[in-house]
């Protein structure tokens, strides 16, 4: 088949699916288009870097590309003014999300104390995108069939076309590693780790929301979710082996895990919080005997030192200027410091690759504490949820965990990154915004009052899902 008619074909078969989600009955809102867009950039590439496509298509300069920040804050203004539109406020939001907003403000702060200032409050407004974006989902008229469909359509343009790159576009899918030489395959991203990472997120997705298609009544509607759940299944798995990110690989089993345990009937969802400390005492206990960490890396073809991770760690953290409030928010990785550690690493990394010593090195000990804070609040959330409606629950949950199981390799809290944006999604609490509501009435009865409350009923009754 030539690259030609394979292109034709994956856009073809992409248009398709969209139009397929576009004839089924929604209440989801047509602003639900602006995360989209931003999962479709953050998942691949940034539009400059689209446009300088069989460059090198990574940019290093401190400063950015003013086209992706014009793009980012379109993207962001939108999703202000829809919110706006529902009457979501600052007030209800810290209400709602403590721990989360102080984090926030710890940020802002942080701007302050950076030897460049400047670049630091461009980086947080750019990360401001994320908790936008994720109240436009979760502000929807039907929040859950939103976050359905956001992943959905991102996985119809990230998983397909990266398998179109790979095997008919090489010289935008694929590369070759500096280090052995050896091929690598980025598909639509500009690195093997960040396929890799749309492929646990995106498999992570399609496996529980096949297990909700099993629910659905209609016979033939739940065939074609299934259908459809197995058929992007099967392009993850593959997409995750030529890929070769082990990372992406154990979380991605470990997210389907906990959706599995968790949906036990034996398991209490009031004592899920028991349930983690427990596990997290006997890891605690169990890595010094039986040595899990190096096993389960060696059993995956990775060595311990994580490919010199490890020994960037200890070069950074020499480095670190202040301990207690870090280098400022996103200012560790710039000026003598990012000088010193290109000298002697000649991959020059921009980050630490450890989300945890990334917090460290650019918000100290204290941003670390308020972190954690964060996360132990947003576990109590979700523990919340597990009682309230429980499938989604336990999405949020698997995603929770997978994300913080992701960053011991990678760094992706704080930055622009479709991790930290799916960390949002499964920590934000808000009630059901005003522009959001549907309006449901007790007609008299008849037959075109019964059609309109039949046009307001929720989603889950209209689609089939329990």
């Amino acid at each position: 088949m030539g690259s030609s008619l394979a292109l034709f074909l994956t856009v073809v078969f992409v248009s398709f699916l969209l139009w397929r989600e576009r004839r089924e009955k929604s209440n989801v809102s047509n602003a639900l288009w602006i995360p989209v867009f931003w999962f479709w950039i953050t998942s691949s590439k940034f539009v400059s870097q689209w446009l300088s496509l069989g460059g090198s298509g990574i940019a290093s300069d401190s400063e950015g590309s003013p086209l992706d920040a014009a793009v980012f804050a379109l993207l962001i203004i939108s999703g202000l003014y829809v919110l706006k539109r529902r009457g979501v406020t600052l007030r209800e939001f810290y209400r709602n999300n403590r721990c989360l907003t102080l984090f926030l403000v710890y940020c802002l702060l942080a701007i302050f104390w950076s030897d460049f200032p400047f670049i630091a409050a461009k980086r947080w407004i750019k990360v401001l995108g994320h908790p936008v974006m994720a109240l436009v989902v979760l502000t929807d008229r039907d929040p859950v069939g939103a976050f359905r469909r956001l992943l959905k359509r991102t996985a119809y343009f990230i998983i397909p076309f990266s398998i179109l790159f790979i095997k008919y576009y090489p010289q935008y899918g694929c590369g070759y590693d500096d280090y052995t030489g050896l091929p690598v395959y980025c598909g639509v991203t500009h690195a093997k780790n960040e396929l890799g990472c749309d492929c646990m997120y995106l498999g992570l997705f399609f496996f529980w929301n096949t297990v909700q298609a099993l629910k659905i009544k209609d016979v033939a509607a739940r065939l074609k979710e299934m259908l459809l759940g197995a058929f992007f299944l099967i392009m993850i798995w593959w997409l995750l082996r030529i890929s070769s990110s082990a990372t992406s690989l154990v979380c991605m089993l470990v997210g389907i895990s906990i959706l599995l345990v968790v949906g036990l009937p034996i398991v209490s969802k009031r004592h899920i919080g028991i349930y983690a400390v427990v596990g997290i005492l006997l890891f605690a206990v169990a890595e010094p005997l039986f040595g899990i960490y190096e096993n389960t890396l060696g059993a995956l073809g990775r060595d311990a030192g994580l490919t010199d991770r490890t020994q960037v760690w200890h070069d950074a953290l020499q480095l670190q200027p202040n301990p207690i409030l870090g280098a400022g928010f996103e200012s560790f990785w710039l000026g003598s410091r990012l000088d010193k550690l290109w000298a002697k690493w000649w991959w020059h990394p921009l980050q630490a690759h450890d989300g945890y010593i990334e917090i460290y090195l650019n918000l100290g000990i204290a941003g670390l504490t308020i972190w954690g804070a964060m996360i132990i609040s947003t576990f109590f959330k979700i523990r919340g949820d597990l009682l309230r409606r429980f499938e989604f629950g336990r999405l949020r949950l698997a995603f929770l965990f997978l994300i913080l199981i992701y960053n011991f390799t990678e760094a992706t809290f704080t930055n622009v990154s479709i991790v930290w944006t799916l960390f949002y999604l499964a920590a934000i609490d808000y009630p059901r915004a005003r522009g959001s509501r549907v309006q449901v009435r007790t007609p008299p009865l008849g037959k075109a009052n019964l059609r309109g409350s039949m046009a307001a009923a929720p989603l889950k009754k209209i689609s089939g899902y329990a």
